[in-house]
């Protein structure tokens, strides 16, 4: 077996969980990790078991087969510009960077670069997902005329991220954007999107709703509903369903969702409901990082390229700016179309 020497720069909440399901990969023989908080960094190294150094620029320079990015929002793109630069292929969590352009840019780099980049979409390794994608591709749903797709969290983040999250299109629903592109193989037209508040103020002091929907409509005319919620008490609720002329087909539709049945007699769903992302993606957050291991040994192309997430934040950024000039917005609009 191929052991392999990975670093990982961020140990908050996501890189803490990225750093606990490598050291269990069994082709991980070393990590090594970092973060500018160094006594998290050395707290978590002692709890694993693994090494700990002062900075990324030393990580990179300690011969690793792999570089994992799980800081927060702000040094994604720093970070991935350095693993480009070091060669090393990497993984990076979403988003790539704040701003369109500097994705833009990173677009550029990593096509010029050829060095392998993974973004960390995990719903693209979910089975349910996957499952769908099957579905539509094989046509066992006949066309597909409408989907509905939700991110609903069950309680709102801290008040100090939401000024930094880019907002609940680039924050949520980006990932509903990036597995419907996945699942259909279709890009989106155009869309028209709105959102409100009723919950903290902390939402609308940072020009941010705390609740949000969309139409989206992709370029073979199929009909998307788009919602998200930072208030969804039920619990975490990530679902999409899709309508075609011959079936319909629902991800995440069993018994932890988070509602109940206004209908007499009925015991569906019987529970236990999840509560976090990472509760109802466990399994494709580890899965996703054994692909990585594939794409840094060269045995498979990325799965989730810096294109896929070039793609994704374009819709969302369509969508914050038909919410905030309330009008449809076509995806010509927005700068960095890679089609072909």
């Amino acid at each position: 077996m191929i052991h392999m020497r990975i670093g990982l720069a961020g140990v908050g909440r996501i890189g803490v969980f990225h750093a606990r399901t490598l050291v269990g990969l069994d082709f991980v023989d070393e990590l090594v990790v970092t973060d500018s908080n160094v006594e998290a960094a050395r707290a978590l190294a002692e709890e694993l078991g693994v090494e700990v150094v002062a900075d990324s620029e030393a990580l990179l320079a300690s011969g690793v087969d792999g570089f994992v990015i799980a800081t927060a929002t702000p040094g994604h793109a720093p970070l991935l510009w350095q693993g480009i630069a070091a060669g090393v292929p990497t993984f990076c969590e979403k988003p790539v960077a704040a701003t369109l352009d500097e994705t833009i840019a990173l677009t550029d780099l990593v096509a010029a670069s050829g060095v392998p980049v993974h973004i960390g979409f995990q719903r693209r390794f979910d089975v349910g997902y996957q499952r769908a994608r099957r579905a539509v591709e094989s046509g066992e749903l006949g066309f597909i005329h409408t989907i509905r797709a939700n991110t609903h969290d069950q309680s709102p983040p801290h008040p100090s991220y939401i000024p930094t999250s880019g907002g609940i299109f680039r924050d949520c629903n980006v990932h509903d954007f990036d597995i419907l592109r996945f699942v259909t193989g279709q890009e989106v037209a155009s869309v028209y999107a709105t959102g409100a508040n009723k919950g903290a103020d902390f939402f609308s002091e940072a020009g941010d709703v705390d609740t949000g929907a969309a139409l989206l409509t992709l370029d073979d005319g199929t009909i998307v509903l788009v919602s998200a919620t930072r208030y969804n008490g039920g619990g975490h609720d990530v679902r999409m369903e899709v309508f075609g002329e011959k079936g319909t087909l629902a991800v995440g539709l069993d018994h932890s969702l988070a509602m109940g049945s206004a209908e007499e007699g009925v015991d569906f769903p019987r529970g236990p409901r999840k509560w976090s992302f990472m509760e109802r993606f466990l399994p494709a957050y580890q899965a996703e990082l054994t692909a990585f291991a594939d794409v840094a040994r060269g045995e498979r192309p990325s799965p989730c390229t810096v294109r896929d997430a070039l793609e994704a934040f374009r819709v969302a950024e369509a969508c914050e700016l038909s919410r905030a000039e309330r009008r449809p917005v076509a995806l010509s609009e927005i700068k960095g179309n890679l089609r072909p």
